[in-house]
């Protein structure tokens, strides 16, 4: 119950940095929303998430304003100030410190950056101590949004792991910043995703399960360091959508579509599983569209 209620504040201090994150935030305010002391709040937010609040909000400030950067025509005073910078020369060092090269050079070429996109503590911690053993146990399934769609051809950059099964293995294995660098990618066709690979496109003492992004098949683009691009060929993507659901019961979402699919049989609309056409896939877990998962399929011929 102790951990539970420290897992509870964190999340309060995150949610207000969300909320927040345009305007001057204070120790005084974060531990107000918290509702415990500053010195205790510092104390278990470090613990918790690797990082004292004002190292975890300038990370987040300087993704944020690396993202403007890349996708809109804004000039970098505007961005710093809109970041809580006082000046141009502050948010230079500030960027240039986290990143490795200057805003300026970053509008001008856009090269792959570990941003930061940290994932809400108390979802991370309930959903881990779950477990996957209680993920797979379905139960009262809700309507599921069924379609295919088609994949064009395409190249994937992707973090292998080791061993890695599942989302909490592979964090442990290669961290959980993966998702930021992936996110920087200015060509990626669509969003990030989580991936078990099928065997034909597994490496050699590499895990299962892996993050990574799709980009059109003519991408020249830089490759982040320590991540691999592999081609993938045109393939049909089964996609099951769940309901909208309230976002502290995303593993109840998970749970009842992971239920659906391990009993659902495409023939029944002319389809069959086609698991070495590509990765089996999950988008990022997001109340408001319900939980999105993706497995390759091919029409069956009829006779």
């Amino acid at each position: 119950m102790e951990k539970l209620k420290k897992i509870n504040a964190v999340d309060r201090m995150q949610n207000y940095i969300q909320n927040h994150i345009n305007e001057p935030i204070t120790l005084y305010l974060l531990a107000n929303a918290a509702g415990y002391s500053p010195w205790y709040c510092t104390r278990i937010f470090n613990d918790l998430t690797g990082k004292t609040p004002f190292e975890y909000i300038r990370a987040l400030r300087l993704s944020r304003a690396a993202i403007k950067l890349r996708d809109e025509d804004v000039k970098i005073i505007d961005v710093a100030l809109d970041f809580v910078f006082d000046s141009h020369e502050g948010f230079t060092r500030a960027f240039s410190k986290q990143f490795g090269i200057t805003p300026q050079y970053y509008r001008k070429n856009t090269p792959p950056l570990k941003l930061f996109f940290p994932s809400h503590i108390r979802d991370y911690y309930l959903m881990k101590q779950k477990g996957e053993d209680n993920m797979l146990k379905a139960s009262n399934v809700k309507t599921i949004f069924i379609q295919v769609i088609e994949r064009p051809e395409r190249k994937l950059i992707l973090k292998r792991g080791i061993k890695a099964t599942d989302y909490f293995e592979y964090c442990e294995e290669v961290g959980c910043d993966v998702w930021g660098v992936l996110s920087s990618i200015k060509e990626a066709m669509y969003e990030p995703i989580g991936m078990w690979m099928p065997e034909n496109l597994l490496k050699p003492g590499t895990s299962a399960y892996t993050q990574g992004v799709e980009v059109p098949v003519s991408y020249v683009g830089e490759v982040p360091e320590g991540f691999d691009i592999i081609d993938l060929q045109p393939c049909k993507m089964m996609v099951f959508q769940g309901q909208p659901y309230e976002d502290e019961k995303f593993d109840e979402a998970i749970n009842e579509l992971w239920g659906t699919m391990k009993n659902y049989n495409p023939e029944i609309y002319g389809f069959k599983w086609a698991d070495e056409d590509g990765p089996r896939f999950q988008l990022a877990p997001m109340g408001y569209r319900g939980y999105i998962e993706a497995r390759p399929v091919k029409q069956v011929n009829i006779k």
